[in-house]
């Protein structure tokens, strides 16, 4: 009897642990986050534009086998010089269209819209 009430027990902490996390954490607030990628390969950026909602994090990762580096033409963001597959990201807080190079080489260019 008392392997049963157990056996009980454990199987409705289960499942209220699953509900809990099926659910989130209820406390209002919009914890979706939204991440985008740009790969950075044979001198360019890829996707060249790219398109995201405000509070988007985009990660852009040096695919190339050459240092680049993420720079937006307003000082919005500045990456380190980024060698081959590290990564840098930006969360994107304000809409707005958010043009980048890579200070490196300067003819790669790129785009983030923000929406």
């Amino acid at each position: 009897m008392k392997t049963i009430a157990l056996f009980i027990l454990t199987l409705a902490t289960v499942g209220i642990l699953a509900t809990a996390l099926v659910a989130g954490t209820g406390d209002g607030s919009n914890s979706q986050q939204h991440i985008s990628e740009v790969k950075i390969d044979n001198f360019s950026f890829g996707p060249n534009e790219l398109k995201v909602a405000v509070g988007t994090t985009v990660t852009w990762t040096n695919r190339d086998d050459i240092p680049h580096t993420v720079v937006s033409t307003d000082g919005a963001f500045k990456s380190k010089v980024l060698d081959t597959d590290e990564k840098f990201s930006f969360t994107f807080t304000k809409t707005g269209s958010y043009p980048y190079f890579c200070s490196i080489h300067p003819k790669m260019t790129g785009k983030v819209v923000v929406q």
